[in-house]
């Protein structure tokens, strides 16, 4: 299991992903979160419908975050040590100054991308539709 960085050392190295990926003008950066603990008894405890109840009609409570940042390498450069893998823990309170400072680093990260070319794709689906109109 991996060690999960402080916050700033999160935004030191997803700044630093974002660069590289830029400088090989090509590749995907993934960015996951979820919550980060789940109390797996109660459910066990409930029938599957009593859970769905007791879920719907109770608030739950404030959990951490966890926030994930990749670069999606294959399998291959997994192995050669390519492969980055990032991930912090946000407590509820802060939350606000993290996903403020979060959102500065992806705009920054994210402002020299080209969008991707979905010519092919739409040409597709033109024709696509033309033949249903056809038909």
């Amino acid at each position: 299991m991996s060690k999960h960085l402080s916050q700033d050392e999160f935004f030191t190295a997803l700044t630093a992903l974002f660069t590289t990926q830029k400088q090989s003008q090509k590749g995907t950066i993934l960015l996951t979160q979820k919550r980060y603990s789940y109390d797996e008894s109660a459910k066990e405890t409930l029938s599957e419908q009593e859970h769905e109840e007791t879920l719907a009609t109770t608030p739950l409570p404030q959990a951490p975050i966890l926030i994930r940042a990749s670069n999606s390498k294959s399998k291959e450069a997994r192995n050669e040590g390519k492969k980055v893998k990032l991930s912090t823990i946000v407590q509820p309170d802060d939350l606000d100054s993290f996903y403020a400072r979060y959102a500065d680093v992806c705009k920054a990260g994210m402002s020299g991308l080209k969008p991707r070319d979905r010519t092919k794709r739409k040409a597709k689906e033109k024709a696509r539709r033309k033949m249903k109109t056809q038909a």
